[in-house]
């Protein structure tokens, strides 16, 4: 908004700088050799309607013989008529052989060719918009030749790079889009709930260390929480004596099969040695599966194996994956129960657009389907699918609910905020597009100005289909061309202050 209004006053500028801007920065020709000044193209701009004619064209002259030049528009396209006339009398048509070429500010040019009709000659093609050209006419008739050359120029301002700079003007390069039908809803941002871990320590006990708060980043595997607990120190217990008893029982059986193989003991012996290793496997395996329902892991259990544990009544409580606190309730000196909810962890590398379906819209919405999803207030955009449509209504909101996933890898898109999703229903391909800022209207007639060597010219578009993003232009732009964007309100506020000195 601030811009804006820097830029309105801007306009001030541009005002004062106006006629300057317009009258010097067009196309200079060498003077007419019939010495009726027509070749000056700024001069035509500036320059009034002294050459105007009774049919309201311009005269384009050499001694007695002249041509009326008229653009005329009749229920149809524009053309040209040409009136002939020698000593001011109109002079048969037939008997005159005339070529009009347009050159424009993209440096396209144009031959009009004539056919005669009872008292004037009309172009056999129709003048396109906009009227905004230089021209080269050319005549002849009884076997003399005339030539002149004259600008018409509507609609077209020069601004330095150093001005366009200054009022914010931007420009950008027309091509090529994707014209979305959508369908607009309110959504919510939520937790990817595949992403979600609900922390709970599994056992109970007295918080020892709280080591991650929240908010922090963690990895899987880092350490949230120590719990100091006496029903895994009594597990673990166990666990060593099981783990005890059936080395023992190893070491048994081994010699007892070998003195088995050497038949100096009996088979009785041995099978009993062999039951006893079984039974003590049965008893570790047992006492490693109570562990793990505690929250140890394999290696855990390992390091038990090897000596490597610290005191046994401490639990490391560890992060599932890597993700992000976004929960915490837990305390040291505080004692927690076995299922109490101490840390929340979340990924949000991803997360959930929560889209309200009215009835009415449940046959528009699918899973697959693209989805823009716009923060109110806010310019946070992001793009993502539809993975799920409730098949049911909720029983009071009466509506369902859609599931939209949306990357979120630099962590922008928080939980809890509500937002806009833009349902894509159909995607039409456009060969030319521009951005819904740049259009303007221009003599009711909605135009762009189209941007070539610092001068800026209102071209009358033809409009297709047209979304949030992106407008079609059917006709008046081409592939490649630049036109103004950002504050091109300011380029339509300078030509009607002009007024008519832009037009001829």
């Amino acid at each position: 908004m601030g811009t804006r209004v820097i830029s309105v006053g801007l306009i001030v500028i541009m005002g004062l700088a106006g006629t300057l801007l317009i009258c010097n920065s067009e196309k200079k020709t060498a003077g007419s050799s019939h010495g009726h000044g027509h070749a000056h193209g700024e001069g035509e701009v500036c320059g009034g309607h002294e050459d105007q004619g009774p049919n309201g064209g311009k005269l384009l002259r050499e001694h007695d013989f002249e041509l009326e030049v008229a653009i005329v528009e009749h229920g149809g396209p524009p053309h040209f008529r040409v009136y002939p006339r020698n000593a001011q009398k109109p002079v048969d048509t037939k008997q005159v052989h005339v070529t009009i070429e347009l050159e424009r500010l993209n440096e396209k040019t144009s031959v009009h060719n004539f056919q005669a009709g009872s008292d004037f000659l009309f172009s056999a093609d129709p003048v396109e918009e906009p009227r905004s050209f230089f021209v080269k006419a050319s005549a002849r008739w009884r076997g003399k030749d005339y030539e002149w050359e004259y600008s018409q120029y509507q609609g077209r301002l020069t601004v330095k790079p150093e001005l366009a700079l200054t009022i914010g003007l931007e420009t950008t390069v027309a091509g090529p889009g994707t014209i979305r039908s959508r369908l607009e809803l309110p959504c919510e941002i939520a937790f990817d709930a595949d992403r979600v871990s609900h922390v709970v320590p599994r056992v109970a006990g007295l918080a020892v260390e709280s080591l991650k708060s929240l908010g922090d980043s963690v990895k899987k595997g880092d350490v949230l929480a120590i719990i100091d607990s006496r029903d895994l120190g009594e597990a673990r217990s166990k666990y060593l004596v099981a783990l005890e008893r059936e080395k023992l029982a190893q070491y048994n059986f081994d010699r007892a099969q070998q003195l088995w193989e050497k038949q100096t003991i009996p088979e009785k012996e041995f099978i009993t040695a062999q039951n006893t290793l079984v039974q003590e496997r049965i008893e570790r395996t047992a006492a490693a599966r109570k562990l793990m329902t505690m929250g140890l892991t394999d290696h855990d259990i390992v390091s038990l194996d090897k000596g490597e544990y610290g005191p046994l009544t401490h639990l490391k409580i560890k992060a599932p994956f890597d993700g992000t606190v976004v929960k915490k309730h837990l305390a040291p000196g505080e004692w927690v129960k076995e299922d109490a909810e101490i840390f929340v962890v979340a990924d949000l590398s991803t997360v959930w657009a929560e889209v309200i379906v009215y009835p009415r819209d449940l046959s528009s919405v699918y899973a697959g389907q693209k989805a823009f999803v716009n923060a109110n207030g806010s310019k946070l955009e992001g793009q993502g699918t539809v993975s799920f449509v409730e098949p049911v209504l909720g029983e009071e909101s009466r509506t369902a609910r859609a599931r939209v996933v949306i990357p979120n890898p630099e962590g922008k898109w928080v939980p809890g905020l509500f937002a806009q999703v833009a349902l894509v229903l159909r995607e039409t391909p456009a060969a030319v597009t521009i951005v819904p800022e740049a259009l303007q209207d221009y003599r009711n007639k909605p135009v762009v100005f189209v941007y070539y060597d610092d001068r800026f010219e209102a071209r009358p578009v033809e409009l297709g289909q047209a979304d949030a993003n992106l407008i079609e232009v059917r006709k008046g732009l081409d592939p490649g061309e630049r036109y103004a964007t950002r504050n091109s309100f300011i380029l339509k506020a300078e030509l009607g202050k002009a007024g008519i000195s832009h037009q001829h």
